[in-house]
């Protein structure tokens, strides 16, 4: 009797558990959008243009979350955050997920009630600097002052690089990355840090834009993704296994033209990543075919990566460490099974 008792018990405590885990799905569902923090103006990751529409990286990875759940990547409202209030948005429920450049460490994932999903782009801080300072390596900028943007992990790299290599510097630092980039074109500091993504973005922005380089020194590891609150398993599920989709279908070669004849594949691994084979969309609360409603919607990983970042853009980054670990990257993805 006590083992049928425990049993019922635990059925019981699976029960209420999953219930009181899945608010955030339902919520989402009930008022029909997905509420997404970006940055406040990033170009390849979140920005808006003239008309107030949102593109990037970081937007398409919420676009293909409303996709997947409403067949409709139209169906989210973006709210644009500091790097200082990115995490109090978040942790008051004013957004349903971060999606905004923001660097996973350990400190994040266990202090403030918040969990990274995935990885959405491996990145690295570097120096962007003029090129009338002639310097080719960031060994060379002892005597340096340096922006920076409060807020960012890019605070404490910089310091145990300088530190470490026993070279003095000065920070200036300021609340937002416009004012940031601001500060260095105006010659208030000698070099700019950040990721080196950002460095591409932020060169977007100045008037002489190839008048300044990018150096090859890379000093940190930053792999940047999506956040989402703690104790809702579900949502923490969907939104980590949207990454995962995006990757896999690009590994399987599933894109957004030829999505239609993929659907009649006989590959048991697509069969199952489009739901033509199997219920594994059930089980994160979404139909059967939500991933290929967001392939249809926003494409795959590598689709997304080229038109925000890659050679579809301006900034026309090399995809480095974010290729398929097929091809000689570090990108991978647990399977869809």
């Amino acid at each position: 009797m006590k083992r049928v008792l425990s049993t019922l018990v635990l059925v019981a405590g699976v029960g209420a558990f999953s219930a009181a885990h899945a608010a955030v799905l339902d919520q989402v569902k009930a008022k029909g959008f997905v509420q997404c923090g970006v940055s406040q103006g990033l170009p390849g990751f979140s920005s808006p243009d003239d008309k107030g529409a949102w593109t990037g990286l970081d937007v398409d990875i919420c676009r293909a979350l409303a996709a997947a759940i409403f067949d409709d990547p139209e169906k989210v409202k973006f709210t644009p955050l500091s790097a200082k209030d990115r995490f109090t948005a978040l942790q008051s429920g004013e957004i349903d997920v971060l999606s905004r450049n923001t660097t996973w460490t350990l400190d994040r994932d266990t202090k403030m009630g918040l969990n990274f999903t995935a990885v959405t782009y491996y990145d690295g801080q570097g120096f962007m600097v003029k090129k009338a300072l002639k310097v080719n390596s960031a060994l060379e900028l002892s005597g340096a002052t340096v922006c920076t943007q409060t807020g960012t992990t890019t605070e404490l790299n910089v310091a145990d690089f300088f530190r470490a290599n026993k070279m003095k510097y000065e920070v200036v630092a300021f609340a937002t990355a416009d004012e940031t980039i601001k500060a260095y074109e105006a010659g208030r500091c000698d070099v700019f840090t950040s990721d080196v993504s950002q460095l591409y973005a932020q060169r977007l922005k100045l008037a002489k834009a190839d008048d300044h380089m990018i150096l090859r020194d890379v000093i940190s590891k930053e792999p940047l993704g999506p956040m989402v609150r703690h104790g809702d398993d579900q949502w923490f599920d969907v939104v980590k296994w949207t990454v995962f989709a995006l990757v896999n279908a690009e590994e399987l070669g599933v894109t957004t033209k030829n999505l239609a004849e993929m659907m009649k594949s006989t590959n048991p691994e697509v069969k199952r990543l489009l739901g033509t084979e199997g219920a594994l969309g059930q089980a994160l609360g979404l139909t059967n075919d939500w991933v290929a409603r967001m392939i249809k919607r926003v494409g795959n990983y590598g689709e997304i990566y080229d038109r925000n970042v890659g050679p579809g853009s301006r900034l026309n980054i090399e995809r480095g460490l974010n290729k398929l670990w097929s091809k000689g990257g570090i990108m991978y993805a647990p399977p869809i099974r």
